[in-house]
């Protein structure tokens, strides 16, 4: 009987370690882009504290206008509260963010003229 419960014991605090390794790596998020990072159409940041994300998204599903903003991560209806491209929206697939230098990025579509 003993055995038993020590081998039980084991087994859970084996899934339980193994649970909590696996958890590390699925939530690993960034919150920077450093110099010559570059991000995508369909890939976001996530600030430090878990309230915004910014990345690029289309005022509605049936919009094919693109546009860089932020919105909060948190509420099931997208609310933007910032957007980088107002006056000029993308509308290629191939749009995407990238760190020059520190302070200077560039928006980019398929012909990098934003």
């Amino acid at each position: 009987m003993k055995a038993s419960v020590e081998g039980s014991t084991f087994l859970f605090l084996f899934l339980l370690s193994t649970l909590c390794f696996i958890e590390k790596i699925s939530c690993h998020v960034i919150d920077t882009l450093a110099n010559t990072q570059v991000l995508k159409d369909g890939e976001t940041i996530i600030s430090s504290g878990g309230s915004f994300e910014l990345g690029f998204f289309s005022p509605s599903s049936k919009s094919k206008n693109r546009y860089l903003g932020i919105w909060y991560k948190n509420i099931s209806i997208q609310t933007v509260v910032w957007v980088a491209n107002r006056e000029i929206s993308l509308v290629d697939a191939v749009d995407f963010l990238e760190v020059i230098k520190p302070g200077l990025v560039i928006l980019c579509d398929t012909n990098c003229i934003i």
